[in-house]
């Protein structure tokens, strides 16, 4: 009787133990399953063309504004139709004489490690800024900066050697005047040497890294805005386009968004599918191609209105970004303040062209396809980024172009890093570049067109009105007339279409390609800002 009492105890207990380990399977197996689903839905995959660098505030290349965005924020942020709103400062004054600004600091917002943001941090960062401050005065407000003050815990002041009306535009730039949190200082507090470690106020914080394959961001659990929809964004590295696109469809990518991210193609061909969500921003920049006046034979403005003359821009333009791009007249466009302007557009014309040349004594040797002078052939080099999809079918446009007008154009593709290193060092015969779109411009472009060591001055050095259209910036700039400024920016952006060292191409364009589950997607206000924290995903 024992003996069967047991084995009927040993079976129930058995029956049990199987119906427990399996309820308790099922309930891991779902918890699992879901836990997945939900962390999947949650984590927002992008692809970016290069690394995102090293995540200091206060540098340039290569760290990438798209992810320096995420982890740093601003006094003051710059919204739709230009509108600039509180940020990190939730008020401010000017002084009379315009001198003087006085932020009040927002209360009760922390650093991503939970330390506090105050005055003293801020004017920590100024500091460090300042340490440097070389590196960037294309920000005019820094060729001004007199002195900054931490004037109690949550009141910062900025006293300037005399106005200079775009101090809060500048403000509201990615970099350099975002600001890292005590931690990620180094001993002596020169970041231009490198960070501790990304310690930001932003939605988002840098939390697995792998150089030149992806980057990692979560929410900031200390965050005092309003926290993203998505858990996560994983900035996974490919450098090359079409790898990049086979990629998303794969579904490996959720997002694909940016400048010059994808070819024109294949944004058309994966919006015609039908499978994907696509979006197309408003002109953000104009795309330029800048002739280097100190460099002959581009220093004879009949040669620069030879090339303008010489290629069929709007043919171009459509022909490859399938019309997503506008072709452009304007060195800026007529959105941003103080350049709804009427220039009359270069029209294409080959027998111009060659009249241009001739007259500059470029003839065209018997037999010969490459126009000479003096026994050199006129031959130019043309540099483009490598990884952006649009400048090199250009380059290779202008190349066929302009050999039938008889110039021999060379073409390099290098990495960004490279092509603005050479930019800067005045090194180039022609590079494409573009205006900052916003919030920087027209300032911000007007002033580096006068500053030397960015590019566009020492490129424009050799122009006969170069003194004269520095004069006129310096005066815009620090003009406290609306009238005065409307009529000197509208001299200058004149002049510098008449000299053809400027030649807008088109007018850019932000593209988005993605998944049918994300929502919430737009484009910033600021060109540089990134989308993400008001992107969510849903379940398929």
């Amino acid at each position: 009787m024992f003996a069967s009492q047991r084995r009927t105890l040993l079976i129930i207990l058995l029956i049990l133990c199987m119906v427990f380990a399996g309820c308790s399977s099922k309930t891991n197996s779902e918890h699992s399953s879901e836990a997945g689903g939900e962390q999947a839905a949650k984590t927002v995959t992008v692809s970016w063309p290069r690394d995102v660098g090293a995540m200091n505030p206060h540098v340039y290349n290569p760290s990438q504004l798209l992810a320096q965005s995420m982890v740093y924020e601003p006094l003051v942020r710059y919204s739709e139709g230009g509108k600039l709103e509180p940020h990190l400062a939730e008020s401010w004054s000017i002084s009379p004489d315009g001198k003087e600004y006085t932020f009040q600091l927002r209360r009760n917002v922390k650093f991503s490690d939970g330390t506090a943001f105050n005055a003293a941090i801020v004017k920590k960062n100024f500091d460090a800024i300042l340490k440097n401050v070389k590196n960037h005065t294309w920000l005019g407000f820094f060729n001004v900066l007199d002195k900054t003050e931490a004037a109690d815990e949550y009141t910062f002041k900025m006293t300037l050697k005399r106005p200079y009306y775009p101090v809060l535009q500048e403000l509201s730039v990615v970099r350099p005047v975002r600001f890292l949190g005590e931690a990620g200082f180094p001993e002596d507090g020169d970041t231009s040497k490198g960070v501790k470690k990304a310690v930001g106020t932003g939605p988002w914080m840098l939390t697995d890294y792998k150089k030149d394959e992806y980057a990692e961001f979560t929410r900031n659990p200390n965050y005092w805005g309003t926290s993203p929809k998505a858990d996560k964004v994983v900035i996974k590295v490919i450098p090359d386009g079409e790898t990049r696109v086979l990629a998303f469809e794969k579904g490996e990518l959720d997002l694909i968004y940016g400048e010059g991210v994808i070819s024109m193609d294949a944004f058309k061909q994966l919006k015609a599918s039908g499978k994907y969500e696509t979006s197309l921003s408003e002109p953000i920049a104009t795309r330029l191609l800048v002739l280097n006046t100190t460099r002959e034979p581009l220093a004879d403005l009949r040669v620069r209105l030879a090339l303008q003359h010489g290629f069929n821009k709007q043919a171009m333009v459509d022909g490859i970004t399938g019309g997503l791009e506008e072709k452009a007249d304007n060195i800026l466009s007529k959105n941003f303040p103080y350049t709804n302007l009427s220039i009359a557009p270069v029209d294409y014309n080959v027998e111009k062209a060659k009249a241009y040349l001739d007259e500059a004594g470029w003839k065209s040797p018997a037999g010969k396809t490459v126009r000479e002078k003096d026994g050199k052939p006129l031959q130019l080099e043309l540099i483009y980024e490598k990884s952006e999809q649009v400048q090199k079918p250009m380059a290779e446009t202008l190349q066929a172009e302009w050999a039938a007008i008889g110039v021999k154009l060379n073409i390099t593709g290098l990495e960004l890093t490279e092509q603005v290193k050479r930019f800067r060092a005045n090194d180039f015969d022609l590079n494409f570049s573009s205006n900052y779109g916003a919030p920087y411009d027209p300032h911000s472009f007007i002033h580096v067109v006068a500053e030397k060591g960015f590019g566009f001055s020492d490129a424009l050095s050799n122009l006969p009105v170069k003194k004269e259209l520095d004069r006129q910036i310096n005066e815009a700039l620090f003009s406290s007339d609306e009238k005065t400024r409307q009529e000197l920016y509208g001299t200058i952006l004149k002049s510098l279409q008449e000299q053809a060292a400027l030649l807008p191409l088109s007018y850019l364009k932000k593209t988005a390609v993605y998944q049918k589950g994300v929502t919430g997607f737009a484009f910033p206000a600021n060109r540089d800002d990134n989308p993400f924290s008001g992107i969510d995903l849903v379940k398929k």
